[in-house]
């Protein structure tokens, strides 16, 4: 039964990818065919498959739905208005072209830790692009790193929910996580990101244009000033740091609450979307009637991603209720391995088969926790660092940040493959060898 679930589940994923390849489909109706497809091969009831479907839907846009049309807009408003652009041609000169990949990288670095991946790549896409347009590099160079520093951020460093979970089931040490995070992630990063970035980008030419957001090249005179864009660009992440500092800043109860709310990543780029229309718009000579155009005009393209991500949320939780993620549980119980070796490889087979970073890490984490709890020794929170790496790994086509990189980049299947899918590979092999040469300090 175990081998017939893999056999099924490896199938269902082929089949999005004959569908979006081969027959041409939308995403949202390959996703939503092999969601249906292995839903009745695997066993699961008919009375639950269609539930199923719908809890997946919800389950992801519930969280991302209001936070992916805010960054649009935010992202329009800096393209439209040439804030993006005046950053562009700051980095430019201050870094100089040969260095723009770090310095995307550092951003994504930075900018991550306080964000979700998601949110993230909202914040840095009109970035890249202005970048893209200044330069006129293959997007892939700028992209990735920025796109790198967000991932190994997202993977293996609080307060991001899966390290937070695995934290606590662990019941690790939150500041040592932490500390070992960021000297882990920071290498691994740079291998993934600007490296990895300076060998694919000329062997990958990407055949389309990012769509979703387009920057188009302005009189130097009439774009706002370096202050302004860098505080359009900069505000929701200043309000989400704010908002998770709260709770350590020992306010009172009333005031941390508000704080919080105001830096959660739906409020805060409610604020910044209100602020960059007065500073980026009304400031800059447009009227409303222009800026509801502008806003209109960036929220028709987000529909189609929305509903890709939604199907892809539709089947990661067919995945789940099939019991494909307790099987590879139950198969790697089996195996004698190192605690580290354990946790990185069953939340890598849960990630595949999932399509969840912080699925998988959990997951891994209720899997691991039982079987550590003999074994003296176990450092906890290069434990957690190992799950949180091991979830990072093969990202694929039932991954809605597979998805948003394609789609947000201009990318086909197979070039997202060859770049996001390899990156993530890399950024987690690479951040489990840090595992094991920390362990062996430590």
């Amino acid at each position: 039964m175990d081998a017939y679930l893999l056999i099924v589940t490896l199938l269902s994923i082929v089949l999005v990818i004959i569908g979006v390849s081969w027959f041409k489909w939308h995403a949202f109706i390959s996703l939503t065919v092999a969601s249906l497809f292995l839903a009745v091969l695997s066993g699961l009831s008919w009375d639950k498959i269609v539930s199923a479907y719908e809890t997946g839907v919800g389950g992801v846009l519930g969280h991302l739905v209001g936070i992916l049309a805010l960054g649009t807009i935010l992202g329009k408003m800096l393209s439209e208005s040439g804030a993006g652009l005046q950053i562009a041609n700051y980095f430019v000169k201050v870094f100089g072209e040969k260095k723009l990949p770090w310095a995307m990288f550092f951003s994504g670095f930075i900018i991550g830790i306080p964000v979700f991946f998601e949110v993230g790549i909202l914040i840095l896409l009109p970035l890249v692009i202005s970048i893209q347009k200044a330069t006129k590099k293959n997007i892939l160079l700028i992209a990735l790193p920025g796109i790198a520093g967000l991932s190994v951020v997202h993977g293996l460093v609080p307060p991001h929910p899966g390290a937070i979970a695995a934290i606590g089931i662990y019941g690790a040490d939150l500041g040592k996580v932490l500390l070992y995070s960021l000297i882990i992630a920071l290498p691994a990063g740079i291998i993934s990101g600007p490296l990895f970035a300076k060998f694919i980008y000329k062997r990958v030419m990407p055949k389309g244009e990012p769509s979703l957001v387009t920057v188009e090249q302005k009189d130097p005179a009439s774009l706002p000033s370096v202050g302004i864009s860098f505080l359009s660009i900069l505000l929701p992440v200043v309000l989400m740091i704010i908002g998770t500092a709260a709770p350590y800043a020992g306010l009172p109860g009333q005031a941390e609450q508000i704080l919080a709310f105001i830096g959660s990543p739906l409020v805060a780029l409610l604020i910044s979307c209100f602020a960059a229309y007065y500073f980026l718009g009304f400031r800059q000579g447009m009227d409303r009637d222009t800026i509801k155009r502008f806003t209109e005009e960036c929220i028709l393209p987000v529909g189609s991603i929305l509903l890709i991500i939604g199907a892809g949320g539709a089947f990661k939780q067919v995945l789940i209720d099939s019991g494909v993620g307790a099987t590879i549980g139950d198969m790697s119980q089996g195996l004698s391995l190192s605690p580290l070796l354990l946790a990185f490889m069953i939340a890598g087979l849960i990630r595949i088969a999932t399509g969840s970073a912080t699925v998988a890490l959990t997951t891994a984490a209720g899997i691991v926790s039982p079987i550590i709890a003999g074994m003296p020794d176990v450092n906890l929170e290069l434990l957690v660092i190992a799950t949180g790496a091991g979830s990072l790994m093969f990202s694929h086509v039932n991954d809605a940040g597979f998805w948003m990189v394609k789609e947000y980049l201009g990318l086909t299947v197979e070039e997202t493959f060859k770049t996001w899918t390899v990156l993530e590979t890399v950024l987690s092999f690479t951040a489990f060898a840090g595992v094991l040469i920390v362990s062996m300090f430590v």
